[in-house]
């Protein structure tokens, strides 16, 4: 039965209730999930609707209301019963048993124009058989801070989850990390699966290799199936999930992003980035930088996200074993570092203005450009930035030229000197003309303008408290899609 179909609920004239709605993981069974009912929200105020996001499902926005998207995503009652996934995971290195989804739920699965399948997932929609005590409830701040995340991420390349809507919903929230009572809100993210890492997880502590096998071979079939018809599709599967994983961290590090809190509950199995709670961009290159205030001992700071990321492919081998040979795990955790430096490096020097990435400095000026950035300390958003911004064909006529408008740089700096003397080689020298004239166009493609430090996200946050003025964040989101 379709959404559509759902009994006491009109949807003739809402485009987005009348989508092909697609139940696939709810056909697996009740081993893997359980039903639950929303809550019903006191008040409705759409404060952002994803256009760009509607387009992959073949909506066109204009003919979308506000209403639509709160009769859709804000009002729930009269909706059949959604699923609350059940999931363990590894959370700062200790197994957790007492998981799942505690504040969201798989709200419906939706098959894009692309002929990708879709999951809308809510977050701040209520109390499940897994909230360990919550509320079940998303401040308003928390996913002001998503929907940022999102758009941000998505801006500057990585494979990212977005929000599609988010509703204020009229409720009083107490938490901790936030000044109370604070606004409440209830977001629908859309992505490419609601699975886990932990899914996985949860399976093999009870020992249930047959539920294992079954979920596994949904996934291929649903997110993996150019593999569906290969012999050795569950080795080729974990090879694909490790490849990804790795140019999902490549992508994180180069765009200077800090996830916060890379528990195995919070690995998608399609190697797609989402669950932006703690997050935070590095202010300057740090390996060190850590965006939880609550990971003491560093555990999921920025330089280490890549051997987090490892190691959470690596105990994903664990219930993975029931069907594939362990060997195969191995040979293909193995190019785990080769995906990871290759993507990282081709990210890097297109922020640097090269778009084919392959010329005999350019593993030099990709070390000379990090040791750069960690020996001065300067804005690391701001760096390429400005770079995007000063660019001039005049660079290729002298050092002393390039980013000669930028106000943040520490020109006396040795390092800085031998920067500029190297790019002004590959310039002139490593690269085609072709490639040179493009550099402006590269750098400009790959290097937004605005960032989202923290002070950033308190600047747009103060107008929403103060004055309930949006519309910074609304121009922050437009400068981000530009």
């Amino acid at each position: 039965m379709t959404l559509a179909e759902t009994p006491n609920h009109t949807n003739s004239h809402n485009p987005l209730l009348s989508l092909n709605y697609e139940y696939k993981l709810e056909s697996l069974g009740n081993d893997y999930y359980d039903e639950v009912d929303a809550e019903e929200f006191p008040q409705h105020i759409l404060r952002w609707r994803n256009n760009s996001l509607l387009e992959r499902l073949g909506i066109d926005h204009q003919i979308i209301t506000d209403q639509n998207f709160i009769d859709s995503f804000g009002k729930f009652e009269g909706k059949k019963p959604f699923l609350a996934l059940r999931y363990h995971g590894y959370q700062f290195g200790e197994y957790n048993p007492h998981l799942g989804d505690g504040r969201g739920f798989l709200y419906g699965q939706v098959r894009g124009v692309d002929g990708e399948l879709y999951d809308f997932g809510t977050k701040g929609s209520g109390r499940t058989p897994y909230s360990r005590g919550g509320d079940g409830m998303l401040t308003l701040k928390g996913g002001v801070r998503e929907v940022l995340a999102g758009e941000a991420l998505h801006r500057l390349g990585v494979r990212t989850s977005r929000c599609l809507s988010m509703i204020e919903t009229g409720l009083s929230l107490w938490r901790g990390d936030e000044p109370s009572p604070t606004r409440s809100s209830v977001m629908v993210r859309m992505s490419k699966s609601h699975i886990r890492f932990g899914t996985f997880e949860r399976l093999h502590y009870l020992k249930r290799p047959d539920l294992i096998q079954k979920l596994l071979d949904h996934v291929i079939d649903q997110y993996y199936q150019d593999l569906n018809n290969q012999q050795d599709k569950y080795a080729l599967f974990y090879a694909e999930l490790v490849k990804r994983v790795a140019e999902l961290v490549a992508q994180w590090m180069c765009a200077g992003f800090c996830h916060g809190v890379l528990n195995t509950d919070n690995m998608s199995i399609t190697g797609e980035s989402f669950d932006y709670g703690p997050y935070a961009f590095i202010p300057t290159y740090d390996l060190n930088f850590t965006a939880a205030y609550f990971d003491y001992y560093r555990r999921y700071c920025y330089g280490q996200q890549p051997s987090i990321c490892y190691l959470n492919l690596e105990l994903l081998q664990e219930p993975l074993k029931a069907v594939i040979d362990p060997a195969d795990l191995d040979y293909g955790l193995a190019k785990f570092q080769e995906y990871y430096h290759a993507e990282y490096g081709n990210l890097m020097l297109k922020r640097l203005g090269f778009a084919q990435p392959k010329f005999p400095e350019a593993d030099d000026l990709l070390d000379l450009t990090i040791i750069f950035l960690k020996e001065s300390q300067i804005n690391y958003h701001q760096f390429f930035a400005d770079m995007a911004k000063t660019f001039s064909p005049r660079w290729r006529e002298e050092p002393s030229l390039i980013m000669e408008e930028s106000q943040i740089l520490p020109r006396s700096l040795s390092v800085f000197k031998n920067w500029c003397a190297l790019y002004h080689q590959v310039l002139n020298n490593s690269v085609s003309q072709e490639m040179a004239t493009n550099v402006g166009t590269t750098l400009i493609q790959y290097n937004p303008q605005s960032n989202l430090l923290r002070p950033v996200i308190e600047e747009i946050w103060q107008p929403i408290v103060e004055q309930d003025n949006w519309q910074p964040f609304y121009d922050l989101i437009q400068n981000f899609h530009t």
